[in-house]
C-alpha cells in the first residue's frame, strides 16, 4: 500500500458466583446501550463476565486464568460504541415474512435500542430477556435470549417463537460478533496486548469462529454452535464511519454476523453471487419455536483450536496440503466426527471426486481428492446424525502450467511497449485491469501506473521472480529489456536511490499527454512530479533487489539466456540497491519490510560466491536493524498503525543473527493473524483489509482473502517448521499461505491482487495491484515437504506419495519444483538449475535418491537447465540421524553439486553418514 503517514503505534449453577452490580460509568456520553445502568457481572470457572443491564449485551469476557485484564471484549471503547446501529454479542438480525407474502421484513436488535425486558432465572441460567422492546412492532417474532452455563462452558442462546395465527418464514437469522479488534488510538504495546482478530470457518454445522489474541501465546477463543445453529453465511455488519473509534478503517476492520439462514439476502443483496453455502430459511408454524445459539470455548493455544472444537463435539476437517489443489495432486482429506458419514456431495456436479483411503488412524477417516474443473468448488458431508459440514476448495490447473501462464500474461498481455510515453515506463510489465482488458496507464493512485511501491511494481516484480522460478526465453528477454532500459535509469537513478512512482499528475510537465478528465485528478494520492519522484520509501527498494536478483540467479544458472550483462553485474545491482536503502536517508528502513526474505537469499548467495566485500557489507548493514528489533518488544512496525509486514523480515533477521526471543515473537504474531481453517479462502491467508483503498480497483476495507501477507508471512511459519520438523501446525498453516497465491491465477494467467469476501461481492479485484510480493513469497518458499503424520502416515505437501513400502517414493507436484523437505531427516534439498521429478526416501538407511528433470514438468516452454545444480542444507539436528551426502564423483561449484542430464534427466543418491 501507498499510504504515508506518521506511525500510530500505535457449567452448573453452584459453579456460578452472581454479583448484579449497577455500576455507574463515569464521563458518560449520550447512548441508547444503557452504559450508566450498570451492568451484570458474574463468574465461571473459565470466564469472568459482563453484561449491559439494560441491553444484556456482552461487555466484558475475560479469562479468569493466566492473564486477566485480558478482554476479548472492546469494553474500553464502549463509551464510543453506546449508540443505535452499533452491534454488540448478544444483538440479533433477521429477515422474515408470513407464509406466502415476497416482502422481507427487517429486524435487528442494536437499531433502535429500548431496554429489554429481563425475565426471571434459575438453574444454569445466568440471565434472561425478552428482546420485544428493542425490536420492531412488525417483526411477526417472539424472541427470548438467554446466557447460561451448560457444562461450565458459557453459551448465548436464541429462542425465536411464531406468536402470529399463520406460517412465518425465517429468511435470514444472525447473531453479530463484537471483538476487540479495535486499534484506534493505541501503542503498538497495547494493540498487541489488548486485541484480537477472529475468523470464520464457515462450514455449515461444523462451523465455528476463532478469536486469537494478536500476542499469539494467550489461549484463543473458539466459538461454536449449539444444537442445529450451522454458520452458513459471514456477513460484513455496516456501521457508521463517522467518528472515533472510525469504524471500517485502517486502525478499525469493521464487525462481522454469524448467520444461521441467509436466503432472504441471498435473493436480494447477494443475487448475483454464488454464496459460499446453499441459503436456505427455516418456516416456523404457529406457536412453533426455536432455539439457536453460540458456545464460547477458551483453547489452550491457537494450536489446539481444532482439538477445542473436537471436544464440544464437533466435526473437524484436515486437508493435506490443503484446500487449493492443482489438478496434477491428489490432495487428502481427513475427517473426525462421531457420527458416521452418510453421503458426500460436491458443487458444482462434478467438479471434484473423491475416493476412501487407508492412510489415517481412527477415528481419522480419509480421501483422497482429486480436482476435475477450475475455480470454486464445495464438499457437502452429510453424517448419519443430520449434522452438515462443508469443506471449501479452489480448483487450478496443474501448478507448474499456472505459473506458466502467469509468466506468458505478464509479458504479453501486461507489456507495455511504446516509444513516445513521456513518463519513461517502457518497455515495462505493468499494472492491468483485467475487467476491461486493458493495462492501467492513468490511476489517480500515481504508484499503480507509475510502475513503484507495491500496486505498481507488483506486476514487474512477479514476472521477474517467475524466471527465478521458471525461466523463459523469451520472458527473460523482456525482463532485461525492462531492467535494463526502464528500471535502471528510470524507475531507479543513478545513485541507486528508488521512485515512488514515475507517473505524476502535472500536466504542464506533460504539454503532450492527456489526462483522462473523467478521473478525479485532486486527492493527496495524484502526486506531483515532485513527490512521485521521492525516494524515501524503503519498501520500493526491496522490489527492485528482487529483480536484479531474479536476474542474477538466471544468468547463474541458465547462461545461454541472459544477454545483457553478466550474472555479477545483476548481482552487484542487487547489493548497491540495498546499500542505497540503508544509507540513512530512506524511511522505515528500520522496519520489517514486505518480501525482504529475498536479502537473506542474497546474502547467502554472496557468501556462496565468495564476494567477501559485498556480504560483509549487506550483513553489517543487517546486522545493525536486526540489533535495534532485538532491543524491541514489538518490532513489527509500518507506515500503518497496525501491519502485518514487518514480521517476515524481524522473524528472517533474528533467525539469521541468532536473536531467538524476537524471532519467536515475530512467529507468534503471525499465528494470531494467519489461520489454519477446512476453506480456501481463510486458510493460511494472513490478516490484511486495507490494501484495496491503494492497490484495488474495487476500494473497500474489507477481510482480504490471499493478498500479499498469506505467501510472505508463510515464510517464517515454513522455516521455522524446516528447523521443527514435527510441528505440523506450522506446516500446515504455512503451505496454505504458500498455496495461497496460486488461486489468484485465473484461466488464462491474470493474477488478481486479492479476492473480496464480503458475501455480496465474492470475486477476484480487476487489478493486478500488488500481487506480485504475494508470488514473490510463493516462489521463495514453495516446495515438497515429506513427513510421517502420527495420524494421517506418510504425506507430501506438495507431491503424490505413490509408495510407502519398502520405500517413500514421491512424485514432486508442487508448482516451483526446487525445494524438498525431508522431514524425518530435517534436510532441505534445493535446485538452483533443473527441476524436481522424483524422490524416493529409504527410512531403512536414511538414503534418499532424487531424479531431477532439465525443465519441470508439464512446462514445455520453459528453459532446459544445461545440468542440475543441487544444494544440501541441514536445517534440523535429529537425534540418531546423519547429514545426506551425495556421490564423491559429483563436481561443486558455490556450493551447489552439479547433477549431469542424460537426455534431460538426471538421478543422484544421497546417503547419511
Amino acid at each position: 500500500m501507498a499510504i504515508h503517514t506518521v506511525r500510530l503505534f500505535y457449567g452448573l449453577a453452584a459453579a456460578v458466583t452472581l454479583a448484579f452490580l449497577f455500576q455507574p460509568v463515569s464521563a458518560q456520553t449520550t447512548g441508547t446501550l444503557g452504559l450508566a445502568d450498570g451492568f451484570l457481572s458474574f463468574n465461571t470457572s473459565i470466564f469472568s463476565v459482563q453484561l449491559v443491564k439494560d441491553s444484556q449485551t456482552l461487555y466484558s469476557l475475560k479469562p479468569r486464568a493466566n492473564n486477566t485484564s485480558f478482554d476479548f471484549i472492546p469494553a474500553d471503547q464502549m463509551t464510543l460504541r453506546q449508540n443505535n446501529g452499533n452491534y454488540h454479542l448478544g444483538d440479533i438480525t433477521f429477515r422474515v415474512r408470513k407464509v406466502g407474502s415476497t416482502t422481507w421484513l427487517n429486524g435487528d436488535s442494536s437499531s433502535a435500542r429500548k431496554p429489554v425486558t429481563a425475565l426471571p432465572i434459575s438453574g444454569s441460567t445466568l440471565a434472561a430477556a425478552n428482546l420485544s422492546p428493542t425490536l420492531p412492532s412488525n417483526s411477526l417474532l417472539n424472541i427470548t435470549r438467554q446466557w447460561v452455563l451448560k457444562d461450565n462452558q458459557l453459551q448465548l442462546l436464541f429462542t425465536v417463537q411464531n406468536p402470529q395465527t399463520v406460517a412465518v418464514e425465517i429468511g435470514a437469522l444472525g447473531a453479530p460478533l463484537e471483538f476487540n479488534n479495535i486499534f484506534t488510538g493505541r501503542t503498538a504495546a497495547q494493540t498487541n496486548e489488548l486485541c484480537s482478530l477472529f475468523d470464520p470457518y464457515i462450514g455449515q454445522d461444523a462451523g465455528y469462529v476463532q478469536v486469537t489474541p494478536l500476542l499469539g501465546t494467550l489461549p484463543p477463543l473458539t466459538v461454536v454452535p449449539v444444537g442445529k445453529s450451522p454458520l452458513e453465511g459471514w456477513r460484513f455488519l455496516p456501521e457508521s464511519t463517522a467518528a472515533a473509534p472510525y469504524y471500517q478503517s485502517q486502525t478499525f476492520e469493521a464487525l462481522y454476523e454469524w448467520q444461521f439462514h441467509t436466503l432472504a439476502y441471498a435473493q436480494n443483496e447477494w443475487a448475483k453471487v454464488t454464496p459460499w453455502n446453499a441459503p436456505t430459511s427455516t418456516i416456523l408454524q404457529p406457536g412453533q419455536s426455536r432455539t439457536y445459539g453460540l458456545e464460547f470455548r477458551l483453547a489452550p493455544s491457537i494450536r489446539q483450536i481444532e482439538q477445542t472444537v473436537r471436544s464440544a463435539g464437533r466435526p473437524v476437517a484436515a486437508g493435506v496440503p490443503g484446500y487449493i489443489i492443482s489438478a496434477d495432486q491428489t490432495a487428502k482429506l481427513f475427517l473426525n466426527y462421531s457420527s458416521t458419514i452418510q453421503s458426500i456431495s460436491v458443487s458444482p456436479s462434478g467438479a471434484l471426486t473423491w475416493t476412501s483411503n487407508s492412510d489415517a488412524k481412527a477415528p481419522w477417516i480419509g480421501y483422497d481428492i482429486t480436482a476435475k474443473s477450475w475455480g470454486r468448488a464445495r464438499l457437502s458431508i452429510t453424517y448419519a446424525d443430520g449434522t452438515l459440514q462443508t469443506v471449501h476448495y479452489y480448483l487450478i490447473k496443474a501448478a507448474t502450467e499456472a505459473v506458466s501462464d502467469l509468466g506468458s500474461f505478464l509479458t504479453t498481455a501486461q507489456w507495455f511497449n511504446s516509444t513516445t510515453d513521456p513518463f519513461k515506463r517502457s518497455p515495462s510489465v505493468i499494472s492491468y485491469d483485467r475487467e476491461v482488458n486493458a493495462i492501467v496507464l492513468n490511476d489517480p493512485r500515481a504508484w499503480i501506473p507509475g510502475l513503484s511501491d507495491e500496486a505498481g511494481a507488483g506486476s514487474w516484480l512477479a514476472a521477474a521472480m517467475k524466471q527465478y522460478a521458471q525461466p523463459n526465453a523469451a520472458e527473460v528477454a523482456k525482463m532485461e529489456q525492462f531492467v535494463n532500459q526502464t528500471l535502471w535509469g528510470s524507475i531507479q537513478n543513478a545513485d541507486g536511490s528508488v521512485k515512488k512512482a514515475v507517473f505524476f499528475y502535472q500536466p504542464a510537465l506533460v504539454p503532450s499527454y492527456t489526462y483522462p478528465s473523467s478521473i478525479d485528478w485532486g486527492n493527496w494520492w495524484s502526486w506531483n512530479q515532485a513527490a512521485s519522484f521521492a525516494t524515501d520509501r524503503a519498501y520500493d527498494y526491496v522490489h527492485v533487489t528482487a529483480a536484479y536478483w531474479a536476474l542474477y540467479r538466471v544468468a547463474r544458472n541458465y547462461p545461454d539466456l541472459v544477454k545483457a550483462h553478466t550474472w555479477q553485474w545483476y548481482l552487484n545491482q542487487a547489493v548497491f540497491t540495498v546499500l542505497s536503502m540503508t544509507n540513512g536517508r530512506v524511511g522505515y528502513a528500520g522496519d520489517g519490510l514486505m518480501g525482504e526474505t529475498v536479502l537473506v537469499y542474497l546474502l547467502n548467495d554472496l557468501k556462496r560466491e565468495g564476494l567477501t566485500t559485498n556480504a560483509t557489507a549487506v550483513e553489517t548493514r543487517m546486522k545493525s536493524r536486526a540489533t535495534t528489533w532485538a532491543g524491541e518488544r514489538y518490532p513489527f512496525g509500518s507506515e500503518m498503525a497496525w501491519d502485518s509486514t514487518g514480521q517476515e523480515g524481524v522473524y528472517a533477521w533474528g533467525k539469521y543473527f541468532g536473536n531467538n526471543a524476537t524471532a519467536e515473537n515475530a512467529l507468534n504474531s503471525i499465528l494470531a493473524y494467519q489461520p489454519l481453517i477446512a476453506h480456501w479462502g481463510y486458510n493460511g491467508n494472513a490478516r490484511r483489509y486495507w490494501d484495496n483503498i491503494y492497490g484495488g480497483k474495487l476500494q473497500r476495507i474489507e477481510r482480504q482473502i490471499h493478498h500479499y501477507g498469506s505467501g510472505l508471512n508463510a515464510l517464517p511459519l515454513i522455516s521455522e517448521f524446516e528447523s521443527s520438523p514435527f510441528d505440523f501446525f506450522l506446516l500446515r498453516v504455512g503451505f496454505a499461505g504458500l498455496s495461497g497465491p496460486l488461486s489468484n491465477i485465473d484461466q488464462g494467467g491474470f493474477a488478481a491482487a486479492s479476492f473480496h469476501s464480503f458475501a455480496d461481492t465474492l470475486q477476484w479485484d480487476g487489478y493486478s495491484g500488488d500481487y506480485g510480493p504475494n508470488f514473490s513469497g510463493h516462489t521463495m518458499g514453495m516446495g515438497t515437504y515429506l513427513i510421517n503424520h502420527p495420524d494421517f502416515g506418510w504425506q507430501a505437501f506438495g507431491g503424490n506419495v505413490i509408495s510407502t513400502s519398502p520405500t517413500i517414493q514421491v512424485q514432486i507436484r508442487d508448482s516451483i519444483r526446487r525445494r524438498v523437505y525431508i522431514a524425518p531427516l530435517g534436510t532441505l534439498l534445493t535446485l538452483d538449475a533443473g527441476a524436481f521429478s522424483m524422490v524416493e526416501f529409504d527410512p531403512r538407511v536414511n538414503s534418499v535418491t532424487l531424479t531431477v528433470n532439465a525443465a519441470a514438468d508439464g512446462t514445455s516452454s520453459a528453459a532446459p537447465a544445461p545440468k542440475g545444480r543441487l544444494l544440501i542444507e541441514q536445517k534440523a539436528t535429529l537425534p540418531g540421524v546423519g547429514v545426506l551426502s551425495p556421490p564423491p564423483a559429483l563436481g561443486k561449484d558455490a556450493s551447489a553439486y552439479d547433477v549431469p542430464f542424460v537426455n534431460g534427466v538426471g538421478r543422484v543418491t544421497l546417503f547419511s553418514k
